[in-house]
């Protein structure tokens, strides 16, 4: 036998298991385009399916949450690919997956996390800030001037209005129902805890979440899938590493470069710091 041969003999015998990650805030952060989208990490899903041999595929699962519609999208996508390839999915959970992060999670058969690991979320928040009164003080005058009576909807400059109000909570409303029903899609009769409980935008512990049944057990990925699928199990990386050009616009020093990048940073830290990370 040539020594290819006993290379692809070899490797045969062995079972393995494509893990893509999924590690971030979703949705486009900054001008390089940080954050997960559908666009960013379609290469690696593709390829964490295109595994003919493998039993199953993992998610790593580290996510503070983000765009409702990138979460959506993506997890719509590693669903298609699972049903189309006929593939178990796993997910692993990090430090976190709140909001659309645990939305990702879902995406999986099987969710697992860390006892300590931050689980939840399911609800929809916007936050901002008004600034009407500090610039009077100083004396500004704003001036907006629209075609549509809502085109200036929230304007942070300008009172808040009850109209407006009513209607980012109709929004909210709507995506936090697409948010459960996925999740009762997904979860089914394994879910525990009522609706006021599981749907109020609480977190929770990996080990309380269990109790929920928002999650399907504790443990970490490598251990968790050498135990299931023998020791010799090789766990492949998909996600493509950074290339020469995306490091090179990462770390441009233009200071208006570097000004919006500061901020897109600050965004992405608010969101981890919401669950103290």
């Amino acid at each position: 036998m040539t020594p290819f041969l006993r290379l692809a003999a070899f490797w045969r015998r062995k079972p393995v298991i494509p893990v893509l990650r999924l590690s971030g805030v979703i949705g486009q952060i900054g001008l390089v385009g940080r954050g997960m989208t559908l666009g960013s990490l379609e290469r690696a899903i593709d390829a964490a399916f295109a595994v003919k041999r493998a039993p199953a595929v993992a998610l790593l699962v580290n996510s503070p949450g983000g765009s409702p519609v990138q979460a959506a999208q993506i997890a719509g996508r590693i669903r298609d690919l699972a049903d189309e390839k006929k593939r178990h999915v796993i997910a692993f959970v990090e430090d976190v997956a709140a909001s659309g992060g645990y939305w990702l999670a879902c995406a999986a058969d099987e969710i697992f996390t860390d006892a300590s690991s931050i689980v939840g979320s399911i609800g929809v928040v916007s936050a901002g800030f008004g600034f009407q009164d500090a610039i009077r003080r100083l004396g500004i005058e704003r001036r907006v001037h629209t075609a549509g009576k809502r085109k200036a909807l929230l304007d942070p400059f300008q009172p808040e209005r009850p109209e407006d109000l009513a209607l980012l909570q109709a929004i909210q409303r709507d995506i936090h129902q697409r948010f459960i029903a996925q999740v009762r899609e997904r979860r089914g009769d394994r879910l525990k805890g009522t609706d006021e409980e599981l749907f109020d935008g609480r977190i929770w512990t990996g080990a309380a979440a269990l109790e929920q049944g928002l999650i399907d057990g504790l443990g970490e990925a490598r251990a968790t899938l050498r135990a299931r699928f023998g020791k010799e199990v090789r766990l492949v990386p998909v996600n493509p590493r950074p290339g020469w050009l995306w490091r090179r616009l990462r770390f441009r020093s233009e200071p208006a470069h570097m000004l919006e990048e500061a901020f897109a940073t600050l965004e992405a830290r608010a969101l981890w710091a919401r669950f103290g990370l």
